[in-house]
């Protein structure tokens, strides 16, 4: 399998842009309400080091995602593409939500159950990655 780094790249920085609108003036306030934190909080720890880590995560993320829709354009029987699979937007968009509503949410859900997040909590969290995997998976299939 050939894999092209730069559709990798730059799905990698979908989760960060994405949190910034998403976390930020779209659904900011109502995220640190339901999750019982204030802006200080928020803003508190060592913000380079989140960032970064979080970036580098998100990088990993993207690879992982590329590998898995790459391989539903695989023939299980000979190990080999398929010759008509089409890379498009719509095909990558699709496993990655299929990826966010049965590996990441059910993760999200159990962790966030644990730490006694609120039902909007939850669901702010779990949209979150149904759109943003959606979008990652969505550029590296239709770059391909």
């Amino acid at each position: 399998m050939d894999m092209n780094f730069i559709p990798i790249l730059v799905a990698g920085l979908v989760p960060m842009i994405i949190g910034a609108i998403y976390y930020g003036p779209l659904f900011g306030n109502v995220w640190m309400q339901s999750a019982g934190l204030t802006k200080e909080d928020v803003e508190s720890g060592n913000m380079p080091v989140i960032m970064g880590l979080s970036l580098l995560l998100a990088m990993v993320l993207s690879f992982g995602l590329n590998m898995l829709v790459e391989l539903t354009h695989g023939s299980f029987t000979t190990g080999e593409f398929v010759a008509g699979s089409t890379h498009t937007f719509g095909h990558g968009a699709f496993h990655g939500v299929m990826f966010s509503l049965f590996i990441i949410a059910p993760a999200l859900i159990i962790m966030s159950l644990f730490h006694r997040m609120s039902a909007k909590n939850i669901f702010i969290n779990v949209a979150y990655w149904v759109i943003t995997c959606a979008i990652m998976a969505g550029i590296t299939d239709v770059w391909n």
